[in-house]
């Protein structure tokens, strides 16, 4: 089994920080991309940050020159630094992961119970 849990969610004012981690568990054979969503009250979910397991980053607009998204492979974990929060940032952050759990198997998606992210004052 592979587990993702989400961490570092909270209040936070606007413009103010935070810094998200998930850290995949389990049995993992390898993991490809991991990615970050995000889903506000009433929208559908999107995406907000790429990563794949070379370092290459991808974000959604919204997100550019304020988000980072980072991983460390030796520790299965990513993590999505949050600069000059606004209040259309307030969502539900889920994490995701594209593992492989053994060498022969194909590579599937894993997703965290996500965790909330709310900017106001």
């Amino acid at each position: 089994q592979v587990q993702l849990v989400e961490s570092g969610g909270g209040l936070v004012q606007p413009g103010g920080s935070l810094r998200l981690s998930c850290a995949a568990s389990g049995s993992i054979f390898s993991i490809d991309a991991m990615n970050w969503y995000r889903q506000a009250p009433g929208k559908e979910r999107e995406l907000v940050a790429a990563i794949t397991s070379g370092g290459s980053t991808n974000y959604a607009d919204s997100v550019k020159g304020r988000f980072t998204i980072s991983r460390d492979n030796a520790k299965n974990t990513v993590y999505l630094q949050m600069n000059s929060l606004k209040s259309e940032d307030t969502a539900v952050y889920y994490c995701n992961a594209k593992i492989r759990t053994t060498w022969y198997t194909k590579v599937m998606d894993y997703w965290g119970k996500g965790t909330l992210v709310t900017v106001s004052s």
